[in-house]
């Protein structure tokens, strides 16, 4: 009998989990959407990423910020013991304000052009910067088994009073030091 009460406490706590990400991803449904375009997605640093928004309300909303963020992420995967471990942090964020503080009446819809630049980010460490330092870090992840490598994403958001609109994509930025 204990065993089947314990399935049944985990049973409905996972409903409650399911049925609380379905009402949130509605609740952002009738109050609008955006919708992100970029005319490529695969950059270099230094070079312009320019594309736009759509923004559409079903009802009304209290703005806080209309914003446009490049985020980058550095993950590392080491492989230890046949188990893989995965760990992120962001390294990067550059957020671009459009609006400010505004209200958005229902069926309101316009269109936001943006342009950013890829970042220009260098070597981390004074030995990366030479060949002979390039190739002692990778010899040195090789030997423990890690993964370095970025993601990146652009993000348009309307962070508003109760359920924010957001909408990302994932872009490439080559961030090849050709300097050396």
């Amino acid at each position: 009998m204990e065993n089947n009460s314990i399935l049944f406490f985990v049973a409905v706590g996972v409903v409650v989990i399911v049925a609380s990400i379905a009402v949130y991803h509605v609740m952002r449904y009738l109050r609008g959407s955006i919708k992100l375009f970029l005319s490529r997605t695969a950059f270099s640093a230094g070079e312009s990423i320019t594309g736009y928004f759509d923004l559409v309300t079903k009802k009304a909303i209290q703005g806080n910020q209309l914003l446009v963020t490049l985020i980058g992420t550095q993950v590392t995967r080491q492989y230890h013991n046949g188990r893989t471990v995965r760990r992120s942090q962001e390294i990067y964020r550059d957020e671009r304000i459009i609006e400010q503080s505004r209200s958005y009446p229902a069926g309101y819809s316009a269109r936001y052009d943006f342009d950013m630049t890829a970042p220009q980010v260098g070597p981390q460490n004074a030995e990366a910067s030479s060949p002979m330092g390039r190739a002692l870090v990778t010899a040195l992840r090789a030997m423990n088994h890690t993964q370095d490598y970025f993601e990146w994403k652009l993000e348009a958001r309307l962070d508003a009073e109760g359920v924010d609109l957001a909408n990302a994509k994932r872009v490439s930025i080559n961030m090849t030091n050709t300097g050396s």
